[in-house]
């Protein structure tokens, strides 16, 4: 029996019930002794295959001894540690809801170093059926394959580090087959409603110019708000987006870094958005091209633009739109009338111009079918001659 051990592993016996157990060496505690771990099968020819499986698993992998806390722990620490310096407030709360809502609940008990992909197949379809454990599957809090994934993201970052911390050999998200993610389509307001709205904002005082900047320059809601009159050039006839503004936890606002990597740009204005922006900065008395009307020390807060934007949609009987659907008025107009894919990506802040592409397959594929028939038209002109 001895010399069919398999190298390393440290033993390989038959208990008193006739089963066979075997274990490796999967790492050290801090004092230098060995961390086990232990298989056992039916026979012995079982156990050695078992064996070699997790040898060849556990391969060039030395775990502490902190692969023993539980996964709730880890995810804890994962938040603030890596998390926390790198994300926004607003998004690093996204995080800390999916984990504590979806994840803990049904796998936080459970050692880091021991959660398995079948662990996290299982977790998905659960979630998938009935939603968050506390929910009662009747209540129909059943979740979307959107919101599947994108617990999945976090997921697979916060078990991605615990590699990189030797808790784990490796990732047990990874390779998990996602439900399909199923995409509403995008609402815009069509040439009519835009001029409908056009209207009911002219007869706003003091919204017209947010709305009017927003519908020419498609910027996020929290870019509009906190742009100030330093990021503004009227000789250049430039805006520049350096902040953009969002709720605290608890209330307040904060300005933050833009979304992504992209989103610090400058953008070229329209003339009309540059002279309205030069004749309200003659009358303005604060540092934000959008102040709160009632604190002008503060900028415009994200969630009353939101309101603003429902009532107007209400008092003219417009398609009740969110407002990140203004930004995707924007584009649409802007890509119907000619602007390139790359240059739009640009002005949007979107990393790239193929992300550009895909989100707007509805308007460039007619542009595909309107370049097609001209270059048709030309080839059969071209034929005739």
């Amino acid at each position: 029996m001895g010399k069919r051990r398999p190298s390393g592993d440290g033993m390989v016996r038959r208990r008193k019930d006739g089963c066979w157990e075997g274990r490796i060496v999967i790492g050290h505690k801090n004092n230098g002794s060995p961390i086990f771990r232990y298989v056992s099968a039916k026979t012995q020819k079982e156990l050695l295959k078992k064996l070699h499986q997790s040898m060849e698993e556990y391969q060039g992998v030395d775990l502490t001894e902190e692969s023993k806390m539980p996964l709730s722990q880890w995810l804890d620490r994962w938040l603030e540690e890596y998390a926390a310096p790198s994300v926004r407030p607003s998004t690093l709360e996204g995080y800390r809801g999916y984990i504590n809502r979806n994840i803990k609940p049904y796998l936080g008990n459970k050692p880091v170093g021991k959660i398995t992909a079948d662990d996290v197949r299982k977790l998905y379809r659960e979630l998938q059926r009935n939603g968050r454990q506390e929910c009662h599957p009747e209540h129909g809090h059943k979740l979307s394959g959107g919101t599947i994934r994108r617990i999945h993201g976090v997921f697979h970052e916060a078990m991605d580090a615990a590699v990189r911390e030797n808790l784990i050999p490796r990732n047990p998200t990874e390779g998990i087959t996602l439900p399909k993610k199923k995409t509403a389509p995008k609402q815009i307001l069509n040439d009519a409603q835009l001029e409908k709205f056009m209207k009911v904002i002219r007869e706003d005082s003091i919204w017209h110019d947010f709305f009017y900047t927003e519908l020419t320059t498609g910027l996020r809601r929290g870019e509009l708000c906190g742009l100030m009159w330093s990021d503004f050039d009227e000789k250049h006839g430039t805006l520049s987006v350096h902040r953009t503004i969002h709720r605290q936890k608890g209330g307040g606002m904060i300005a933050g870094e833009p979304k992504t990597g992209t989103g610090k740009r400058t953008i070229t204005l329209p003339p009309s958005t540059v002279q309205l922006l030069a004749q309200r900065k003659k009358t303005s008395y604060s540092q934000w091209i959008f102040p709160n009307p009632l604190r002008p020390e503060q900028p415009t807060s994200p969630n009353a633009a939101y309101s603003r934007l429902k009532k107007l949609l209400q008092k003219t009987g417009l398609p009740d739109i969110r407002f990140h659907d203004l930004r995707h008025t924007f584009a649409t107009h802007a890509l119907a009338s000619g602007v390139d894919a790359k240059t739009l990506s640009g002005i949007l802040g979107h990393t790239q111009a193929s992300f550009t592409l895909d989100t707007y397959t509805h308007v460039t594929g007619d542009m595909q079918r309107r370049a097609s028939e001209i270059v048709g038209g030309f080839m059969e002109a071209m034929m005739v001659r």
